[in-house]
């Protein structure tokens, strides 16, 4: 196993750990606390997806346990632990079928960080939010006026239609329900190995 660098009181620092799964040592190195986690209700219930470093959160409160770790460690001043791939609350939480909360994170989830105007998937930090019909042109700040899209399509649209710059959209923007997260966290599971199991496969 890798020794771990020296790192500060709140720095977390990746160790690699022999498995069979090395696409993801590889991955959890490249991006510290940045991997999905599954996350399943008290009855195994699929729910949401979050990053590593809420699900740490949840763990070190008690409020969820590990089902499944994507073969890296956490090493910090005082704790070191391994990295889970899909963490199970201890209590039943009762999840509304209704629509999230509108936010850039949700957005960008919902279109899968990929822009809709190029198709292509970019890093959360290299996003951006478009207003579909401008605000300037009586578009409204709404799940069915905004998507995810790169700096330069942006700059490329910038106050005007789609249409009047010769550019489509991938699909029609819907609100995120409670259907479109399962969808999502399906389309998730086919790369995530562990997780297939609690997805219905």
């Amino acid at each position: 196993m890798t020794q771990p660098k020296a790192c500060g009181h709140n720095e977390w620092v990746f160790v690699s750990k022999k498995t069979r799964d090395e696409s993801n040592m590889v991955e959890a190195r490249k991006h510290p606390l940045r991997m999905p986690v599954l996350v399943l209700n008290a009855t195994y219930e699929p729910i949401n997806i979050t990053g590593t470093r809420r699900a740490i959160v949840l763990l070190l409160k008690g409020i969820a346990i590990t089902e499944e770790e994507n073969g890296a460690f956490l090493h910090a001043a005082r704790l070191s632990m391994r990295v889970p791939s899909v963490i199970r609350l201890t209590e039943f939480r009762k999840i509304p079928h209704r629509t999230r909360a509108l936010s850039r994170k949700n957005i960008l989830m919902r279109d899968r960080h990929t822009c809709q105007f190029c198709g292509q998937v970019f890093n959360p930090s290299d996003l951006t939010l478009d207003h579909v019909i401008p605000r300037s042109r009586g578009g409204h700040t709404d799940w069915d006026n905004l998507v995810t899209c790169c700096h330069a399509c942006n700059n490329r649209k910038g106050n005007r239609l789609p249409e009047e710059v010769g550019v489509r959209l991938l699909r029609q923007p819907r609100p995120f329900t409670l259907h479109t997260s399962r969808q999502l966290m399906r389309l998730m599971g086919q790369s995530e190995h562990k997780w297939r199991k609690y997805l219905f496969y």
